[in-house]
């Protein structure tokens, strides 16, 4: 009865599933939806300026966007709790981010599960189901451990 008691604690705490499907318009106005990208991995990583392991991950994240750009793999980079936009692309034109970058706002957030903490990376495969929930700074090796070599 305990274990069972338990069992129910825990369910009642888990947040609901990341929805399997999502609009997300980056700063040069392009639009992706997880529906387009059928047959490669999707990555999502919220960040934020001011976060430092946020920081850390990126160099990782774009020489795996670098790497596999076009073939398997789309990374998408989401901007949270920031003033001014124009900062936001400033910075991550200064860090050389390559992958695209979204200005999270509201509108973007509530297409997500409540993001806990930052970074947070989320992980969709080829067939648009999410494998994987990520918080904290994640490596490359960690995303390539998930998702396999290129193809």
């Amino acid at each position: 009865m305990r274990k069972l008691l338990l069992f129910a604690l825990l369910v009642s705490f888990v947040e609901p599933a990341v929805a399997q499907q999502f609009s997300l318009t980056d700063a040069s106005g392009k639009i992706h939806r997880l529906s387009d990208h059928r047959g490669k991995w999707v990555l999502v990583n919220f960040w934020a300026t001011w976060c430092p392991p946020c920081l850390e991950e990126m160099p990782d994240l774009g020489a795996l966007y670098d790497a596999r750009r076009g073939k398997d793999l789309l990374v998408i980079g989401v901007a949270v709790d920031f003033q001014n936009p124009r900062e936001v692309i400033e910075f991550a034109d200064n860090m050389l981010v390559s992958y695209p970058i979204v200005l999270g706002d509201k509108k973007v957030t509530d297409q997500f599960a409540r993001i806990r903490g930052l970074p947070t990376t989320l992980i969709y495969d080829p067939k648009g189901e999410l494998v994987k929930t990520h918080l904290g700074a994640i490596t490359r090796k960690q995303v390539e451990a998930i998702i396999g070599p290129a193809r």
